[in-house]
């Protein structure tokens, strides 16, 4: 590309970033401000709440199956309504609350999600042949002929009649199929297919006409005893559904704070700001070039999560965050590498060039085991999960484009200019070496003992302290109880903490009500009857309260529930072992991967351990925590291993020690700036927000920091461990063969000189 055309081009790009944030800041006519545009989850923008009764007469264990049955029912509408983020939590025992971020009209928000399952029996042409009402039950047992699970259905009356109909249709073979199911492949045409809520739960082939009241679903080899279960439930929940009753319902606050988005906005724009000036400092103009590649990167980030019109909550920010450092990152090898080119005594043309060709492969092999993590986070994922698995994988793909694609046509013009084009522009000092620069090289590999000693004593009396005092599992998980009273008027909620605070509660208090003159208390504490009423009388006393004041009183389960839980470990089991199959392929060897791995394990366990250490609440910020590792600690990683491969041709085999010291020296620099400037971001937010805020951030911390001491630390000695004892290994071996050798020589020689008696 001639020079030329890149002048107009960065010009373009300066003109597209100056216009976009003046738009994203004051709106421009019908486009509004990009702050008007996000959606905001119900912990930063307030939404909606409604506490929804069943309506049967239920008890004891069928009781709990219908009300988690409608439960899921629930989960299933709220994310069709494009509430991604939203709750879903079972309270009593036949009572459900529903969290809608985002969402400002109860009523319709009601209406919505309220109303029956609808339950359809369709024939592949999309013709409805029967509905939900002709099921009287439906179940799993045994397979005999196929093995494994099979379905049961039963019909009412009028029920058989239909199907019986529906089927003697299928069995003609005359009807076109225009059904598609999730993978977008036709249904056969023979298909009585099985819908809820306008997704397909099942399409089985009916080639026969069914007569009786009764049919049974089954396919070769079975279905899993799981896929069975779950099959029957949403049938029997179509057939059977709970009307549910509207018991309370409000507008309510932010759990974070009246005024935390703003707060948390000005904190995010000076951590920014902060990060601009050190790579300035660090890099002279190429950390120019980097801060506009990185305002570019947030800009498009923020304007595509808007047009997704993704929910962001904290764990949504908790990616951000960690893609903004990723984003730095990226620069900051690049920009290494062409510093090392210059250090060489190459010129500045040709430093950047090489520099930039050398980097690629390091950028994307770092990038894209991110990129798997996060995908398949967001598959597996829930809720919370999916919400930062989607601002991570969409941070990961900006901060390739604008690394590779921003800062390479700005840093190749620079290149050029005859002004500009000098070392000490580029960072460099007048003796030829790089500013904030590690001069000193340490030897990882030698005191890797040492390294293993901190890891295994911090562990060690991680596991102590849980098994002593157990770890402190916050709301999320446990649930507790919840009080919501009309105040009359908005209080100040410092206030009633300190009103109630003699019962030792630890409550998360929010507003509620359209004027925010409710209150909402909850608390992990299982309080009984009394117990609230104690609590009441209190605030009342001190608010004279009207007799009437308690709008609702109740237990509520978990919203961060068995399922999610049980989602995430199996989101980070699966994205370990496909990040795994990809470092295999691309270095050639499983001992990178495992090394790898190994230190991801570490980081998850050495979190858990801080946090049994300090008695942190583990709660729905801890998962955002865990998922900071996951993607933090690999990325680093694999930063690391790239430099190993690489300067393996300027090594000799049994030098493996000296070349996994070098190399990590040579990457240091790049290490610790990037965990700096992505803790940078943080450290306004820890200060200037909410406690709430400072909860959310202390796991994110814990990850990038553990991340990064893992990457140098412990990886690399991992790796070595496994090269050294496989080298062993062939040594022995060789050993071996050597005596076999000499003892066969000694052996024929002697039978062929003879033997003096």
């Amino acid at each position: 590309m001639k020079l030329r055309t890149k002048k107009i081009l960065s010009l373009l790009v300066i003109v597209i970033l100056v216009l976009g944030w003046i738009i994203s800041i004051f709106g421009a006519g019908p486009v509004k401000k990009i702050s008007e545009q996000l959606k905001y989850g119900l912990d930063i923008n307030g939404g909606v709440y409604v506490l929804l009764e069943a309506e049967t007469d239920a008890t004891g264990t069928e009781l709990s199956r219908l009300m988690e049955q409608t439960k899921a029912v629930l989960e299933n509408r709220v994310n069709a309504m494009g509430i991604s983020e939203a709750t879903v939590s079972v309270e009593g025992s036949n009572r459900v609350r529903v969290e809608m971020p985002g969402v400002d009209n109860a009523k319709e928000a009601i209406d919505q999600i309220g109303r029956t399952a609808q339950l359809r029996f369709l024939l592949a042409d999309g013709t409805e042949v029967m509905n939900g009402d002709a099921v009287s039950d439906a179940g799993f047992d045994t397979d005999g002929t196929n093995g494994g699970y099979k379905i049961t259905m039963e019909f009412t009356s009028e029920g058989s009649d239909l199907f019986s109909e529906a089927t003697a249709k299928t069995a003609s073979g005359d009807i076109t199929s225009t059904i598609k199911d999730a993978n977008g492949t036709a249904v056969s045409n023979q298909a009585i297919v099985i819908m809820l809520d306008d997704e397909i739960i099942s399409a089985p082939v009916a080639d026969k006409q069914i007569t009786s009241r009764s049919c049974e679903i089954t396919r070769p080899g079975g279905f899993t005893q799981e896929e069975a279960s779950q099959i029957s439930s949403l049938i029997r929940g179509g057939a059977l559904p709970a009307s549910l009753v509207e018991v309370n319902s409000s507008v309510e606050s932010a759990t974070i704070g009246a005024d935390a988005l703003t707060k948390s906005v000005e904190a995010g724009i000076i951590g920014l700001c902060i990060v601009f000036v050190l790579m300035i400092l660090a890099y002279g103009i190429l950390g120019f070039v980097a801060d506009v590649a990185l305002a570019l990167y947030v800009l498009l980030d923020l304007w595509i999560l808007g047009g997704l019109g993704a929910v962001l909550t904290l764990p949504g920010i908790a990616g951000i965050i960690l893609s903004i450092g990723m984003a730095v990152d990226s620069n900051v090898i690049i920009f290494t590498r062409i510093r090392e080119e210059v250090a060489k005594g190459k010129s500045v043309l040709t430093a950047v060039d090489s520099g930039f060709h050398s980097a690629l492969t390091t950028v994307i092999d770092s990038q894209t085991t991110t990129l798997i993590a996060a995908f398949v986070l967001y598959l597996i994922g829930t809720t919370s999960v999916r919400g930062f698995a989607l601002t991570l994988m969409l941070g990961t793909v900006l901060s390739i484009f604008t690394a590779v694609v921003i800062t390479q046509l700005f840093v190749s013009v620079i290149a050029e200019n005859k002004t500009f084009g000098q070392p000490k522009y580029f960072g460099m000092k007048s003796d030829g070496t790089p500013r904030m620069f590690i001069k000193h090289q340490f030897n990882f590999i030698k005191n890797r003992k040492k390294f293993y000693a901190i890891s295994l004593v911090v562990f060690l009396i991680g596991i102590g302290c849980a098994g002593f005092k157990g770890l402190q599992f916050g709301i999320d998980f446990t649930g507790g109880t919840t009080i919501q009273l009309d105040m009359g008027e908005q209080v100040d909620i410092d206030e009633v903490k300190d009103t109630i605070a003699p019962y030792e509660l630890d409550p998360t208090i929010v507003y509620a009500g359209e004027e925010n003159d409710q209150i909402v208390i909850r608390t992990i504490k299982d309080l009984k009857s009394d117990e609230r009423n104690e609590v009441v009388d209190t605030l009342r006393e001190k608010y004279d309260l009207a007799d009437d004041a308690v709008l609702a009183s109740e237990e509520f389960g978990p919203t961060v529930g068995k399922e999610l839980q049980n989602n995430a470990v199996k989101a980070v089991l699966i994205a370990s072992l496909c990040m795994l199959i990809y470092i295999r392929f691309r270095f050639k060897t499983w001992k990178f991967g495992v090394a790898a791995i190994s230190g991801l394990i570490h980081d998850v366990l050495i979190t858990l351990a801080i946090y049994a250490i300090f008695g942190f609440t583990i709660n729905n910020p801890f998962i955002a925590g865990i998922l900071t590792v996951v993607g933090y600690s690999i990325n680093d990683t694999i930063v690391v291993f790239d430099r190993i491969r690489e300067n393996e041709i300027y090594y000799k085999r049994k030098e493996m020690d000296k070349r996994i010291n070098d190399s990590v020296n040579q990457t240091l620099s790049r290490s610790l700036m990037t965990s700096l400037t992505t803790l940078i971001v943080m450290v306004p937010l820890f200060f200037m927000v909410s406690d709430e805020i400072r909860q959310f951030l202390i796991p994110l911390i814990i990850g990038v920091s553990v991340g990064t001491y893992s990457s140098i630390c412990l990886c690399s000695p991992f790796l070595y461990e496994l090269t050294h004892r496989e080298g062993m290994s062939k040594y022995s071996r060789r050993l071996e063969q050597q005596e076999k050798e000499r003892k066969r020589i000694a052996k024929a020689k002697k039978e062929n000189d003879g033997i003096i008696k």
